[in-house]
């Protein structure tokens, strides 16, 4: 009876797939009351953000119970549809170490790697967004950094282990309509690091204080990470030395919120956007290295495209996330 129960409970996890976008928030150990009251504000922003557009939420760490978060975001993992074109955001809110090599962020209980957490990512082909907002967290992009993620760290190294304040402002920034840099109606995680990124800085130069933390963004695969004043609006304008491409246009392309016309774009549809743009990156990249005008005919084919690919949103609406 015991085993049938067991089997019938694994059943239905196992079933509890869906194909919305998915918010797994994070709330690490806080240490201390006063840090536990900014976390908890911090992610409450985010889950307002994602109520919004009505993503999936998952919440870890919002109890002051005792609880084991590893062993709870492992299920929680393994539980999410696997493929799906909607993206999955992974959010840690918290306080992060790093010794003997290894960069860990603080949990209830048992702390989590990168490592790990790549290895319980392994299975999953949608896209991911994974923002660490923790100190000490720049090795997690080196661990995680893949194709189809798009990685934010609040510090480019773990031995920038002291208390970061990216997490504020990337809560406040990621549903700021002001961060809309390239004006199209909605806040990309790209346009959200920038702003937050440039806080941060502020901060730091209104008190006389010398930068403990310098943010980076890694979503082209190189596992390098990019800094947000290397960027011209949306637009990289520096790469890492070693890398292929530049750092940008996946988490441009991944809202928090969604524009009404966003919405109207099927995920098939998105994805063809996607591709577009990537190809338009593409292009631009390699400007120097072809004829002015094979250049130019290939950019009003590729930006024809899109523009055909709204048009059919005008005919047909769609309210996919």
């Amino acid at each position: 009876m015991i085993t049938s129960l067991l089997w019938l409970t694994c059943a239905i996890v196992s079933a509890d797939h869906s194909d919305r976008p998915c918010l797994v928030l994070i709330t690490g150990a806080s240490g201390n009351e006063e840090y536990s009251e900014q976390f908890q504000q911090w992610a409450s922003r985010w889950e307002a953000a994602a109520k919004q557009s009505g993503l999936e939420i998952k919440r870890i760490g919002s109890s002051k119970e005792a609880t084991n978060d590893r062993q709870q975001l492992e299920v929680i993992l393994k539980q999410v549809s696997p493929k799906t074109t909607a993206p999955l955001w992974i959010v840690f809110i918290g306080h992060g170490t790093y010794s003997n090599k290894q960069a860990k962020f603080n949990l209830h209980g048992p702390d989590i790697t990168a490592t790990e957490l790549n290895a319980w990512l392994k299975p999953i082909q949608r896209p991911i967004a994974i923002v660490n907002c923790a100190s000490a967290s720049g090795p997690f992009i080196n661990g995680l950094s893949q194709p189809n993620r798009v990685i934010v760290t609040a510090t480019k190294s773990g031995y920038e282990n002291n208390y970061a304040r990216l997490g504020q402002y990337l809560s406040e920034t990621i549903s700021d309509s002001g961060a809309d840099l390239d004006k199209d109606g909605q806040v990309s995680l790209l346009e959200a690091f920038i702003l937050a990124s440039a806080r941060v800085e502020e901060f730091y130069r209104q008190n006389g204080r010398l930068a403990t933390e310098h943010a980076l963004l890694d979503d082209n695969g190189d596992s390098l990470g990019t800094p947000a004043d290397w960027f011209r609006g949306v637009i990289g304008q520096k790469k890492a030395r070693g890398a292929k491409q530049l750092d940008g246009l996946r988490a441009n392309q991944l809202h928090m919120i969604t524009s009404a016309e966003e919405k109207r774009l099927s995920p098939a549809m998105r994805q063809l956007r996607n591709d577009l743009e990537q190809k338009l990156t593409e292009l631009r990249t390699s400007k120097d290295q072809l004829p002015e005008e094979e250049y130019f005919q290939a950019l009003e084919k590729i930006c024809l495209e899109i523009a055909r690919l709204y048009q059919q949103t005008d005919a047909s609406p769609n309210d996919g996330s």
